[in-house]
């Protein structure tokens, strides 16, 4: 049974996604006036948020349902930004020009999915355990 605060978070995490695969999508097939928008953005974070943005959405069903996958979801979503947040953090101390809100957006990205996984794993319960 989901809890009272899945499905604001489901709702959050939804729109998250399909702002992320819109924003994403627009960096790298939209017009070159979205593409310079983008200004330093690194192409392997760009192609990586926009490919998360569909892991959102399936976190997002997962939260809206109260399945339990929803934290293991959540936890690798998370993972998987950490890893590009380390990744990020090389290609920026190696001299590559970056952007600046890109290093603030991986680790919210990152939060957001640490707490939903936190969140998840102390909701639910078992069939057969007590409330």
């Amino acid at each position: 049974m989901p809890q009272p605060w899945t499905r604001p978070a489901a709702i959050a995490a939804a729109l998250f996604g399909g702002l992320t695969i819109f924003s994403g999508s627009m960096v790298l097939f939209g017009p070159a006036a979205a593409q310079r928008a983008a200004g330093d953005a690194v192409p392997f974070v760009v192609i990586f948020n926009t490919v998360a943005g569909f892991a959102y959405l399936i976190g997002a069903a997962a939260l809206w349902r109260g399945h339990p996958a929803a934290r293991w979801i959540a936890l690798g979503i998370a993972g998987a930004t950490l890893v590009v947040l380390a990744a990020f953090a090389l290609t920026a101390l190696d001299g590559t020009k970056v952007e600046a809100r890109t290093a603030l957006a991986l680790p919210f990205r990152a939060a957001f999915w640490l707490v939903i996984a936190w969140l998840a794993g102390r909701g639910y319960r078992p069939p057969d355990q007590p409330t």
